[in-house]
């Protein structure tokens, strides 16, 4: 039986973690390192780092914020948004970061996977692909965020980052992102059964059992979720966010969660193992 990772998301804009819908309309939840660390007390596999505004304005700010982490959490820390080059890449591991995630440079320059797998072992790259379904059923990745169209065919293009090296692909559902109405099966489905390397599923979870379902729907190795979780701790825990960027009025107002039922990672894999679902405890 595999053995499934459950790892939160965290997308940074300046100081802050924010969380949006459809990858837009960004809002402050908190100090990311607060996040961070609770997670990692409640049994994450995993963590990854998106700074969501890095390959806009062609930068990366999270070294800082990945130094701090690194220094008091013991799990693999995963770190994308504006990473260009190798030399960027070997910056971000160099402050902590076990893997790397490339989305906008690897679709503007393929054989940068190629390059970057080669140099630091294809476990450390990790490529993420946002699906946007269009009105002719067709799934087409986009960059930026869910901002830019490429034109690229979605499965064609997870087949040849496999073929180029990457390590992992997380698939997002632009069009479910933020939405807390589940995965996208089909889209999750279908990428799993062209590539042979793993998949991390990410967007719509807004309860358990979406988690339940997409892990059992294919041969899924990770769910990535940010809501269900965000929205838990803001629920448990005091969090203050940085007005310099984003939108707080979400936080400060204690608005209600709609769709969602905010839960803990323990909570997830608990009725993960009660479906008969292996992971870590």
């Amino acid at each position: 039986m595999k053995t499934v990772r459950i790892i939160p998301r965290l997308d940074v804009k300046g100081p802050n973690l924010v969380k949006g819908i459809h990858l837009e309309g960004l809002r402050v939840l908190g100090k990311p390192s607060d996040f961070a660390k609770f997670y990692y007390e409640q049994g994450a596999d995993e963590l990854m780092f998106m700074d969501v505004v890095a390959s806009l304005y062609e930068r990366n700010s999270l070294h800082d914020i990945i130094s701090e982490t690194a220094k008091s959490i013991f799990i693999p820390i995963t770190v994308g948004g504006g990473l260009r080059s190798i030399s960027d890449i070997k910056e971000v591991l160099r402050v902590g970061a076990d893997k790397v995630c490339l989305n906008t440079a690897a679709i503007k320059n393929p054989k940068l996977i190629k390059d970057a797998s080669r140099m630091f072992g294809s476990s450390t790259i990790v490529v993420a692909i946002e699906a946007i379904k269009e009105s002719n059923g067709k799934y087409l990745a986009y960059t930026d965020n869910g901002r830019e169209y490429t034109g690229v065919d979605v499965f064609e293009w997870a087949q040849q980052v496999a073929e180029l090296g990457a390590g992992e692909i997380v698939i997002t559902s632009v069009d479910k992102e933020g939405t807390g109405q589940g995965y996208d099966l089909d889209l999750i489905s279908k990428i799993t059964n062209i590539v042979g390397i793993p998949v991390i599923a990410h967007g719509g979870a807004g309860k358990q059992d979406h988690v339940v379902d997409v892990l059992m729907s294919g041969n899924i190795s990770s769910a990535m979720i940010s809501s269900l979780f965000h929205y838990h701790y803001i629920k448990e825990n005091e969090s203050q966010g940085s007005n310099l960027e984003g939108n707080v009025e979400f936080l400060n107002q204690k608005r209600s969660f709609h769709t969602f039922e905010p839960c803990s990672i323990e909570d997830v894999k608990r009725r993960l193992k009660s479906n008969q679902i292996d992971c870590r405890l």
